[in-house]
């Protein structure tokens, strides 16, 4: 049952071989005996996961289903799900029970699905290897002493041990894509404002997106299908006629222009994943594709930007973790100033810490101008090189992660080789656009390996098709790691 997609499992349902109760009692059978050793779920909650699959199984007998109805989905610990603990993977929320439901949890709930869990990921979402969550780092069910990526590597992690069938994510430089391509799962990061950010506890406000992670392209169109959606309560929401994802899934992708950008293949990416790469482009080439080169020279420029940008952004949104209000308080101070000084101190991790120095510096007097604002003219000119790009072609492809992944510690002292493990994904979250990952082969030591494919704005219908097309044609998306039965 565990290694079925989520289109199956809503096809057995409907057909009355399964029932929701015995889908969700299977997977929180294998959370219960399997989770400890991947450490990629935070909170567990049997008894509300059971009375949702009960509901579920009663909007199935009163006809009354929808494609997810009774479908267990994980969802990330950044996503608040009204009566579950939601840390975001901090100590300073490590007693918060959300009194709401993100949009997100929300959509899912209305359409009969059944939370499962909430998953570990990096602390307020920042870092690229799920090592800085305050519960403790996730091990990548493909070689436990690697990385599964970040920061919504728990909830690859689950859907790639199998633990679960779908699972969201957010993806704020890629984590949704970095994790799925280095724990060999589907992700999908949607254009800017698809999905609203009500309920998901921000980081960077303008970068920061939900989407969702499942083994095959199909499953993704599914799960968004529901996920996205306006929602007035998020300002950056689109007001957009409702879209099915599944649409386009069957259409044959001949004649398809895919651009291969030259900075995607430059000096930098591993052997191995360029191999693998090569190898899916020259897949595609065989369904009738053509492809042609394109240029984004301001790339180069994203990991800078971002790294002024994002920390910016967080310095504003976690000011409000004071230890007043809500969340974590230190608990011994003097005054108001020290009570707010040593919670911060407490509650936050290093790399929370470092990242909200860096965007009050940068934010600062005398400081604002020469970085802040030349970063956001920077960011116009890589959405600029997209634009241009998409002149001469349907789609981009290239690789997710410069390499597969790495061990645990390897780049935990040096920030800046660990930002560099974004450097393919985080010019599409600068520019808004719509990418995925998908699994397209493997290292010699047999690490997944993810193909990235970029589309134009609001062309998720798109790239999901191109997506299946692919998997269609290939088993890499099919293969789980080693030891999971």
């Amino acid at each position: 049952m565990h290694h079925a997609t989520i289109s199956t499992l809503a096809r057995q349902l409907a057909e009355k071989r399964l029932s929701s109760v015995e889908v969700t009692r299977h997977f929180l059978r294998r959370i219960s005996t399997l989770s400890a050793r991947y450490n990629c779920f935070i909170t567990v909650d049997e008894e509300q996961s059971l009375a949702q699959a009960r509901a579920a199984d009663a909007l199935r007998a009163a006809g009354r289903a929808q494609p997810m109805t009774g479908i267990p989905v994980a969802q990330k610990d950044i996503f608040c799900a009204k009566g579950w603990l939601t840390t975001c993977g901090s100590k300073i929320l490590g007693n918060f029970v959300a009194p709401y439901d993100a949009h997100v949890v929300e959509r899912l709930n209305g359409a009969g699905a059944v939370i499962l869990g909430k998953t570990n990921m990096d602390e307020f979402a920042m870092g690229s290897s799920n090592e800085t969550s305050h519960h403790g780092p996730v091990r990548n069910p493909w070689d436990i002493e690697t990385v599964p990526g970040g920061s919504s590597g728990g909830s690859a992690a689950a859907v790639a041990a199998r633990l679960a069938p779908g699972a969201t994510g957010t993806d704020t430089g890629g984590s949704i894509r970095q994790p799925a391509a280095l724990t060999g799962v589907s992700g999908l990061k949607p254009t800017y404002g698809v999905v609203s950010r009500y309920g998901m506890i921000a980081f960077a406000s303008s970068l920061d997106q939900g989407g969702p992670m499942a083994k095959s392209a199909g499953d993704l169109a599914l799960l968004l299908n529901v996920m996205a959606g306006f929602d007035a309560r998020d300002s950056t929401s689109l007001e957009r006629d409702p879209e099915d994802y599944t649409r386009e899934l069957a259409r044959p992708v001949a004649g398809l222009r895919i651009g291969l950008p030259r900075e995607f293949f430059a000096q930098g990416v591993s052997p191995d994943v360029a191999r693998s790469v090569d190898g899916a482009v020259a897949e595609f080439r065989k369904l009738g594709c053509e492809t042609v080169e394109v240029g984004l020279p301001n790339m180069r420029l994203s990991v800078p930007v971002y790294y002024v940008l994002a920390p910016a952004e967080a310095s504003s949104n976690l000011a409000r973790y004071d230890g007043v209000r809500y969340g974590y308080r230190a608990p011994e101070f003097t005054d108001l100033m020290d009570m707010y000084k040593k919670t911060r101190a407490q509650g936050f991790g290093a790399e929370v810490k470092r990242r909200i120095l860096i965007g009050t510096y940068v934010l600062s007097h005398g400081y604002y101008d020469a970085y802040y604002i030349r970063a956001q003219k920077l960011r116009r000119l890589i959405a600029a090189d997209f634009t241009e790009a998409f002149k001469r072609c349907d789609v981009i492809m290239g690789p997710t992660s410069p390499t597969t992944a790495f061990r645990l510690g390897e780049k935990s002292g040096d920030p800046v080789q660990m930002y560099l493990s974004d450097i393919y994904t985080i010019a599409v979250n600068l520019a808004g656009l719509p990418g995925m990952s998908v699994p397209c082969g493997f290292d010699a030591k047999g690490l997944p390996v993810g193909l990235q494919i970029i589309g134009n704005y609001f062309r998720e219908a798109q790239i999901l098709n191109v997506a299946h097309q692919y998997q269609l044609a290939t088993d890499w998306h099919t293969r789980a790691p080693r030891g999971i039965d």
